[in-house]
């Protein structure tokens, strides 16, 4: 029961990030779990600083992409938002639906809270999603890629961020990553 819970997990090593190879043509992209490691990071240190619930929030952003370990990783060109939403709660259910009921049940509260995206931990991890995207897309720029390749991916993450700390860190990334 558990073990197919952690190979699942596992699985997100495999599973690229769209994204990069979409828009950059990235033979070899950050995986969906470079990604949640990063977020995991970047969430603790913030959690930390602003005293929010640390443990909610690396839940959340351990669970928020767990789904695309069975689904893919899709990007909205590739699949509308309605559409994504149903892939990955059914994928979601089927890849906690072996674990004890008390974990079980604490899991989908977590992931139903991020998807409905209205409490203040789901805010702040929808925002540290898009601050590691623009963190990464600057890596990526600095590696050599086309800055103009980026633009999308910086204007998604200046709409998106609005908490005062983690807007400073995006245009200190945006700034000081030249």
């Amino acid at each position: 029961m558990i073990l197919d819970f952690f190979k699942t997990a596992a699985n997100l090593k495999k599973i690229s990030r769209q994204g990069w190879i979409d828009k950059l043509s990235l033979k070899n992209p950050e995986s969906v779990a470079d990604h949640s490691y990063s977020m995991a990071i970047i969430g603790m240190v913030i959690s930390d600083l602003e005293n929010y619930n640390s443990e909610k929030i690396l839940k959340m952003i351990l669970l928020h992409d767990l789904s695309e370990s069975k689904i893919g990783d899709y990007t909205p060109s590739q699949v509308n938002k309605e559409k994504k939403n149903k892939l990955e709660n059914n994928a979601f259910n089927e890849i906690i639906k072996n674990l004890p009921d008390l974990i079980k049940s604490q899991y989908l509260q977590i992931w139903q809270e991020y998807q409905e995206n209205n409490s203040l931990e789901s805010k702040i991890v929808h925002q540290i999603d898009k601050l590691e995207m623009a963190l990464q897309a600057k890596i990526y720029e600095k590696d050599g890629h086309p800055q103009e390749k980026f633009e999308s991916f910086f204007e998604s993450a200046k709409i998106d961020i609005t908490d005062p700390k983690l807007k400073e860190l995006f245009t200190k990334i945006i700034k000081d990553m030249r």
